[in-house]
């Protein structure tokens, strides 16, 4: 018993298109993540230097607070006054609890109140997980 197979008709057509459109969806995202750390990083800060420097690692969503030597606090590529600092790390954490580091970037010629001021904010959010960069 064979089957036929009229001529001009195919047995089962796979179409690309949806492939290659998810594809470059994924690709626009991962550039656009990727761009948004890098403007976080970009900041330059004058970070003090310590003996011995190891890397920490944090499984959770990571975030970074810089202080600039005038005392600006800058977030996500944002300038923000402590009284937004505090609101923004407190939403952070409520919405997601003990799943988050907050990483602060302070320039060396920024006041140490500065400094204490954003370690203080991060303790109000219930933010455990904290550090300070160094060099």
């Amino acid at each position: 018993m064979a089957v036929e197979i009229k001529k001009g008709m195919s047995a089962g057509a796979l179409s690309l298109t949806p492939l290659i459109d998810v594809v470059f969806l994924l690709l626009i995202f991962f550039l656009v993540a990727s761009r948004f750390e890098q403007e976080e990083r970009a900041m330059e800060v004058d970070l003090p230097q310590v003996a011995q420097n190891e890397p920490t690692v944090f499984p959770g969503q990571e975030y970074f607070v810089t202080i600039t030597p005038d005392g600006n606090y800058f977030m996500d590529g944002k300038r923000m006054s402590l009284a937004v600092l505090r609101a923004q790390l407190k939403s952070i954490s409520q919405a997601n609890p003990g799943k988050q580091s907050v990483t602060i970037r302070a320039d060396q010629n920024a006041s140490a109140a500065a400094l204490v001021l954003a370690l203080d904010a991060c303790n109000q959010a219930d933010i455990r997980q904290k550090n300070i960069a160094t060099e």
